[in-house]
């Protein structure tokens, strides 16, 4: 069976032996309350989310509709607020142009856009025997920087047409190439530590078909490779649960982030976009990429499909609002803070806060309702909104909660999906924001990423290396919506007042704003600005004006109060 009509067989069969059987049952009637409280501690801070998405591939599927990209990354009611687009690298350039249109919709709602190949160009590839297998094809160890080159050259033509790729992926599943290219992890390694180097764009590697770790251990546990590695990119398909943490990431993928880059789950027919409650497994498998493995970003397949979020006359399946209960309130630059991940049986709860908000999904498998009560620990709310999909309703808005003490309760139905957001309100909203290290990420000109004093957060922090004209630039700062925000800067200076000018999105947006000195290089202290900034994806940049600059170590960007 051929990927661009259905996802791999194999996949299917790992994917349905390792998944949960879901009762088919009518939901009971009767209500059981929760065998303990969730508890959302808003200060302990996990990592940042970029986004959720899908990908768009004109060439196997057709384009979207202009309709069909309004509902894939508008965030009004009906659309699934998706804020990343994966896009295909055709090994022939005179197809790119099909990617345009729909990348540029995509950047201009917010999202922001990366690339997959699944071969090089043919004049590239040769032939070899792979188990017996003498058609199976692999890029020739003599045309790797001609590769790299061609992969500039994808991400040159893309932003020569308005399109600023966020990153551009090596090879889409090097270990599952039956009708693509085939990569050895040896072979991964070589490139990056040799050629990746060269890549004018972020590089994501290695996209292994089920998250196999061998594929990336050699890249992580190599310097060189790993400083040409930006995003550490995984299927998951077939790939159990237990099997998502990835202890040596934790260890050494340190400025790194770790994005699920392709699934859709669970693998079932060809027709499954509706099926419940088997679509309740959608935001029960984002729940535990996100809670069990840690990533970052969770990337559909097909957009539009009969079995994916949005089915082929444009509407949104079951599916896709499963999704949409993390896609259109977890925006990105949000930040997972720990909660009970398991309160009761069959209940799955996981938290975010970004923009003054915390928000909280909760799954219910099970064919009860559950009586829920939740905990905010250091920060507190009002009132919490919220909104339901189950078997007869797609993100329903239901009545508001009041908070009391810190705390709330609420019914989940039986097999459903509630999301719940609250403005952070008093004290502990100020505990809220993101947090952007300034050795992550960033574009330094005449500066480099430090060690030698204390007390810094992150892998480092910035020091500034020349007395007028070095600069740090944020490159992806992302906001839900447009406004003013605080960005609070941490940063050391032993004495006297430096000053630095700031760039919003390239424009000047404030000169000479004074840091004061902290005492010593290891002692830190706090500047907080305020800065106009855009939906979806910012660039910030501070600018020395003349004196050598503080060390910075992070910045926190909240909403301005």
């Amino acid at each position: 069976m051929i990927k661009k009509h259905l996802k791999k067989s194999l996949s299917m069969l790992l994917a349905c032996a390792m998944a949960l059987p879901l009762m088919l049952t009518e939901p009971a009637s009767t209500e059981v309350m929760a065998a303990s409280n969730v508890t959302v501690n808003l200060s302990a801070e996990k990592q940042v989310i970029r986004g959720f998405g899908g990908i768009n591939l004109p060439a196997w599927v057709g384009d979207l509709t202009a309709a069909q990209r309004e509902t894939a990354f508008g965030n009004g009611d009906n659309q699934l607020g998706f804020t990343i687009l994966r896009i295909y690298v055709d090994d022939n350039k005179n197809n790119w142009y099909k990617e345009i249109a729909t990348a540029k919709k995509a950047i201009e709602k917010g999202a922001i856009v990366f690339a997959s190949p699944w071969n090089p160009p043919s004049e590239m590839t040769e032939t070899f025997n792979r188990n017996g297998d003498t058609t199976a094809k692999r890029l020739r160890h003599d045309k790797y920087a001609a590769y790299a080159q061609h992969l500039n050259n994808f991400v040159t033509y893309m932003k020569s047409n308005g399109v600023d790729l966020y990153a551009i992926s090596v090879q889409n599943e090097p270990d599952y190439a039956h009708t693509w290219t085939w990569w050895t992890a040896a072979e991964i390694l070589d490139f990056m530590k040799n050629y990746a180097g060269s890549i004018n764009c972020r590089v994501i590697a290695p996209e292994s078909f089920s998250y196999v770790k061998t594929m990336s251990d050699p890249i992580l546990n190599d310097s060189t490779a790993l400083a040409n590695m930006d995003i550490l990119g995984a299927h998951t398909y077939g790939t159990s649960i237990s099997n998502f943490a990835y202890p040596l990431f934790k260890q050494k993928g340190a400025g790194k982030e770790l994005w699920m880059t392709e699934v859709y789950y669970p693998n079932s027919n060809n027709n499954s976009a509706d099926l419940w409650p088997e679509a309740l497994d959608v935001s029960y498998h984002i729940h535990s990429t996100m809670v069990e493995g840690d990533f970052q970003a969770y990337v559909w397949w097909y957009i539009r499909r009969q079995y994916g979020p949005m089915k082929e006359d444009g509407t949104i399946s079951k599916r896709g609002y499963n999704m949409a209960h993390f896609s259109k309130f977890v925006r990105p630059g949000y930040v997972r803070v720990d909660a009970t991940k398991n309160p009761a049986t069959n209940v799955y709860t996981s938290a975010y806060k970004g923009d003054n908000k915390v928000v909280i999904v909760a799954i219910n498998k099970s064919t009860s309702t559950i009586s829920q009560n939740f905990v905010l620990q250091n920060g507190s709310a009002t009132t919490v909104s919220s909104w339901v999909t189950d078997k007869t309703r797609n993100l329903a808005a239901n009545s508001a909660i009041s908070v009391s003490n810190g705390s709330f309760k609420a019914s989940l139905p039986a097999q459903s999906v509630t999301t719940f957001v609250a403005e952070l309100t008093g004290s502990g909203s100020t505990q809220t924001g993101t947090v952007y290290e300034a050795e992550s990420n960033t574009t330094l000109t005449n500066a480099t990423v430090d060690t030698s004093t204390s007390g810094f957060t992150g892998s480092g922090f910035v020091n500034f290396n020349a007395n007028t004209g070095a600069a740090l630039q944020w490159n992806s700062i992302y906001c839900s919506y447009d406004g003013t925000k605080n960005i609070k800067f941490r940063y050391a200076l032993a004495s006297d007042t430096r000053k630095l000018d700031v760039y919003a999105n390239g424009t000047k947006v404030n000169s000479d704003v004074a840091f004061t000195a902290t005492g010593s290089w290891l002692t830190w202290g706090e500047k907080t600005i305020q800065v106009a900034l855009k939906s979806g994806a910012n660039t910030l940049k501070v600018v020395t004006t003349g004196t050598e600059g503080p060390n910075i170590d992070n910045i926190t960007v909240s909403a301005a109060q």
